[in-house]
């Protein structure tokens, strides 16, 4: 080899050849380094999120319901109550509420990480609407041997819980909705957190971008979720990190996207609710517009009771649990009344009712 060659081998010689390319091809040299970085991030945020998983392994048991594996917390003994959380949530958060250990002095409380958060699948060939959600925990109830249960929704774990009410209406003898969305409005936030829910590109972002953006993100989004309370030092229990795992934000952006058209959906049928509705919100919600949502469905339920709640926002369960707590006594006190009415009716030989 001559010294010609070895020279034009050198690491310089390579180092120019290498600048010579990249200004003669810029963007095929930009795109290069864009696919670095992104192929870098997906490595990295899949990385976090297997340990994230190991961090925080399952608390319960799991069922397999129409191919989907369920997680769920059963605690307690008593009248059946289902707890559904909120979009981005998962079991951990009414867990670190202290909401379950609450309820389960008196009820048999089960909750359920909900599809695609969690420790719960999401089978990406079922669009996963609040009436699919609510097929799905009716199939693991009825597994649970559960015929009858009163059942809370928190956030869009509330039209979850009003889906399941419409569609089987001998199973929920009662509704707690908390801080729910139920009426069409302009969302332009929407449109941005859907955005991982897109084909192709969705799956690039939720997998590269998303997650760390979302960790940047998050200081902003729980003040807003919590304000205008601070952040209860009891909510550091959550696991921040499952939260922000590439599957669960492409489960989030997806219920995202359905929030306005299931709320279409739903908006003239909350009257068929017969069974005792009671509706707690918090007074000063970032997130949803009290008037425009609960205070409105209060008004479309006629044996519904609305609690609003001063000075507490969008996390009502976390900030106000007590609150919440009475809602479920008081939701089981209008059931126990309403079946004492129904069994004296039909001793009387009167048709029965099922709302008191």
């Amino acid at each position: 080899m001559t010294a010609v060659q070895l020279k034009m081998r050198s690491p310089r010689g390579l180092t120019q050849k290498g600048l010579t390319t990249v200004q003669a091809h810029p963007f095929v040299a930009a795109a290069v380094a864009t696919v670095g970085v992104l192929a870098i991030s997906a490595f990295v945020n899949r990385h976090l999120g297997k340990k994230a998983e190991h961090d925080n392994p399952p608390a319960g048991q799991f069922l397999a319901v129409n191919g989907v594996r369920l997680h769920y917390v059963e605690r307690g003994s008593g009248a059946p109550l289902v707890l559904l959380h909120g979009n981005g949530s998962m079991i951990q958060d009414f867990e670190s509420s202290g909401l379950i250990n609450l309820a389960a002095r008196n009820y048999r409380v089960i909750v359920f990480d909900r599809p695609g958060f969690g420790h719960s699948g999401r089978p990406r060939n079922v669009v996963w609407t609040p009436t699919a959600q609510a097929e799905l925990i009716n199939g693991a109830l009825h597994r649970l041997d559960v015929s009858h249960a009163i059942v809370l929704g928190h956030s869009w774990g509330a039209s979850v819980a009003v889906a399941l009410a419409l569609k089987y209406p001998e199973l929920v003898q009662g509704l707690v909705l908390a801080s729910g969305y139920y009426y069409p409005t302009f969302r332009p936030d929407v449109a941005v957190l859907s955005t991982p829910a897109a084909p192709l590109v969705g799956d690039v972002l939720r997998l590269t971008l998303s997650p760390l953006i979302g960790r940047l993100m998050w200081p902003l989004l729980v003040a807003k979720i919590f304000g205008p309370r601070s952040v209860p030092k009891k909510f550091e229990g959550f696991p921040k990190e499952m939260a922000l795992r590439p599957s669960q934000i492409g489960a989030s952006a997806a219920e995202s996207a359905l929030m306005i058209p299931d709320a279409f959906h739903f908006r003239d049928q909350y009257a068929n609710l017969k069974m005792p509705v009671v509706i707690v919100a918090g007074e000063e919600d970032r997130l949803v517009d009290v008037d425009a949502q609960s205070a409105r469905l209060h008004r479309d339920v006629p044996q519904s009771k609305f609690h609003r709640v001063p000075g507490i926002g969008h996390m009502i369960h976390q900030s106000a649990t007590d609150a919440v707590m009475s809602a479920i006594d008081e939701v089981a006190q209008d059931q126990s009344t309403a079946n004492d009415l129904n069994r004296i009716a039909a001793r009387a030989g009167e048709p029965a009712s099922r709302s008191n």
